[in-house]
């Protein structure tokens, strides 16, 4: 048979905008027909958007989403194109995430998802119930809106597959890749030639590899060509899903989207040849499986994905199979931080109406990662702009505040950001010259809209009402006080820059004689809130907060390679400070520093925090695994008490985590109290019974510590 080109996209849908959602479906399929595609798969739950949640619940996301429906039913959009379009759908009262798959005006298929996502950032069982018939079908039978425009009664809905003139197609969707047993394993043994996944999977720094060996092996043992499609951008919450569309064929990535854009919708084409997944699959031992594997129902369609033997595919052409065979491509952990938040931050900002972002600048590494994170965004919005790419150039012309008839292009990234970024160092008595100047420095750098303050008659007006209502005046630990006052008046300078920060991003646009307000943008890591060293309502708290859930680790990592990639030579000296608060006097004998407040490192920090949520580790089970990893270099009762001491810290700051600014989700192991990192916020936070049992094994235990590595791991 002769080649045939499919379609795999990214579309940036947004939960509950069926209108731009509608219009981002129409696109891509009048995409795909224009380079002659016969078949084009979408993402999941792409009529309504996939982070509904709650909404899934209500008969109007399931009403509106088949009015989507009947509207792209009815165009001529869809005629003599195979689509596979996603919705939920209530069969017999009950709700199922859904793929229909239609073809010229009528309905072929509803298949409904059999293995729902339910850990980590998804609830879809909240919601959905998964399809449990495995390899039957029943008649569903259609609301009285599509019966107008089909024709149709009733149209089949359970876990079949499409056969066309020429070849077989069989639905998998999104979590059912990822199961032992994925669905594609049997529909490749009955036959099935042509695999697609509709997907709504979010990005997480170093996820990608896993989700491309998976479409990789799906077809390396068993034959066949798989068609990924992935929603694209932020949709209305913490997530960032990461495009990256493919088609792989036989064990090879064919095509490959990017996996960071600004484009609300991105088409991915390849031109194949089934006749070699055939070849593929002549294998003895995969003839015995098939021979004796269980049949699907096939739906029959007089349609061929390919024009014949030696027919003309048409349309834009794609190169073949043997030129397009490569490796997939993935960014360094450093490049997804610089993409990543970015694309997120521009989808809250047009999608918000808002006219800008404003960050408190302290001079540290966190609040100068933000920044740049933001100036990053800037440098996408600019290459989009040279690149004529119309949507990103309306919205930022509307953004900045320019009239519908402009002609401003935002090719200029520092320009931009003078427009849209607004910063402010908030010094006090306890700053530094060196965090005021870099600070100063790095705004200059990325052109943002620079403010520098002194606000010690603040503090002062706040501790003189306490002094002259109480009689009493708190003092610094320097200067002869408790550790109450001590704290009491770090405290009490970094809320009130939080509530400068709103006050700025309020009436900042107004000085600058323009209308609307600015989102205050939030500085605290993944790391600090795991440990919770940060002050309840101060910076940390925020409209947005875009490095939330990146660790300190990757952040440092981040900085050096932006400094190069987006030649900011400031950034070095960001690098080489020491991080600190500067809540406190310094003297000759002190100075405030982050890890030495905390009690461990960032890098320690990490790896407690992947113990304790991926590994699923409670104190003891933590510190018999770091017996092993760090005994060479540590004695076990040292380790007992680091465990013992994270652990403490964490269970008696967890509150402040039911309070946390919304954050872009990166990390595995995120504290994310929302609905990523469910746990108690009040806990008997010094754990009596484990940490007894931890100092029991501790004390008989041997100190190996000074063995070195390599004698400590063979003994």
């Amino acid at each position: 048979m002769g080649h045939l080109i499919t379609v795999a996209t990214s579309l940036n849908q947004w939960a509950l905008d069926f209108q731009g959602n509608y219009e981002r479906i129409i696109e891509s399929i009048a995409i795909a027909k224009q380079r002659g595609a016969a078949m084009r798969v979408g993402p999941e739950l792409e009529i309504p958007g996939y982070g509904c949640y709650d909404h899934f619940l209500e008969g109007d996301t399931v009403l509106h989403s088949w009015e989507v429906l009947a509207k792209i039913l009815s165009g001529e959009d869809t005629m003599n194109i195979l689509c596979d379009i996603g919705m939920p759908v209530v069969h017999k009262n009950v709700i199922y995430n859904c793929r229909i798959i239609i073809y010229n005006k009528q309905i072929l298929l509803i298949r409904p998802k059999m293995w729902l996502a339910n850990d980590g950032n998804y609830r879809e069982m909240r919601y959905f119930t998964p399809w449990m018939k495995h390899r039957q079908w029943e008649d569903h039978y259609l609301p009285r809106i599509i019966q107008a425009v089909t024709k149709q009664t009733k149209v089949p809905f359970g876990d079949c597959v499409i056969s066309t003139v020429d070849t077989c197609i069989g639905v998998e969707l999104c979590e059912e890749l990822f199961t032992p047993s994925s669905p594609h394993i049997l529909m490749g043994l009955d036959g099935v030639e042509i695999f697609t996944n509709s997907s709504g999977s979010h990005h997480e720094l170093r996820k990608l590899y896993t989700r491309v060996e998976l479409i990789k092996e799906a077809t390396l043992k068993l034959g066949g060509v798989y068609l990924y499609a992935n929603q694209q951008g932020c949709d209305g919450d913490r997530l960032y899903y990461d495009g990256c569309a493919m088609i792989a064929m036989n064990g090879h990535i064919v095509a490959q989207g990017s996996q960071f854009s600004l484009n609300d919708v991105e088409v991915v084409t390849a031109t194949i040849d089934i006749e070699d997944v055939r070849s593929h699959r002549t294998s003895r031992s995969r003839a015995l499986q098939a021979a004796t594997t269980e049949r699907y129902h096939r739906i029959e369609v007089p349609f061929a994905l390919s024009g014949g033997k030696f027919g003309e595919t048409g349309g834009e052409q794609t190169p073949g199979l043997r030129l397009s065979l490569h490796e997939a491509r993935f960014h360094r952990p450093e490049e997804e931080i610089a993409l990543g938040p970015a694309c997120w931050l521009w989808d809250y900002l047009r999608r918000s109406r808002t006219q800008g972002y404003f960050v408190p600048l302290s001079g540290g590494v966190d609040s100068c990662a933000t920044a740049v994170i933001v100036y990053s965004m800037c440098r996408l919005v600019a290459d989009a702009a040279r690149r004529a790419e119309k949507q990103v150039i309306a919205d930022a012309r509307r953004i900045v505040g320019e009239p519908e008839d402009s002609g401003y292009i935002p090719s200029d990234p520092r320009e931009f950001c003078g427009r849209i970024f607004h910063t402010c160092y908030m010094g006090t008595e306890n700053s530094s010259v060196e965090t005021r100047k870099r600070a100063k420095d790095l705004a200059l750098a990325i052109g943002s809209y620079h403010v520098d303050l002194n606000m010690d008659s603040v503090v002062t007006s706040v501790v003189d009402l306490f002094s002259f209502v109480t009689g009493a005046k708190p003092r610094f630990e320097v200067h002869g006080g408790t550790g109450a006052e001590n704290l009491a008046l770090q405290n009490i300078q970094a809320r009130l820059r939080m509530v400068l920060s709103y006050l700025f991003a309020q009436l900042l646009p107004w000085v600058r004689g323009r209308q609307g307000g600015l989102l205050v943008l939030g500085s605290a890591n993944v790391d600090e809130s795991l440990r919770g060293y940060l002050t309840k309502y101060d910076c940390s708290s925020a409209d947005i907060n875009p490095i939330g859930g990146i660790s300190k680790t990757d952040l440092k990592k981040f900085i050096a390679y932006a400094q190069d990639a987006f030649d900011l030579p400031i950034l070095r000296s960001f690098l080489d400070a020491i991080p600190t608060a500067e809540l406190e006097p310094m003297s000759e004998t002190y100075v405030q520093a982050d890890e030495a407040d905390m009690g461990m490192t960032y890098d320690e920090l990490s790896v407690f925090g992947r113990l304790r949520k991926v590994e699923k580790c409670g104190p003891y089970s933590m510190f018999t695994k770091l017996v092993h990893e760090w005994g060479a270099i540590l004695s076990p009762v040292e380790i007992a008490e680091k465990v013992k001491h994270f652990f403490f810290e964490h269970a008696r700051n967890r509150h402040k985590m039911t309070t946390l600014t919304p954050a872009y989700h990166a990390e595995s192991y995120s504290p994310d109290d929302n609905r990523f990192d469910l746990r108690p916020f009040l806990y008997a936070s010094r754990f009596p019974w484990q940490f007894r049992k931890i100092d029991q094994v501790a004390a008989a235990l041997p100190d190996r510590s000074n063995l070195g590595p390599e004698k400590a791991k063979t003994d």
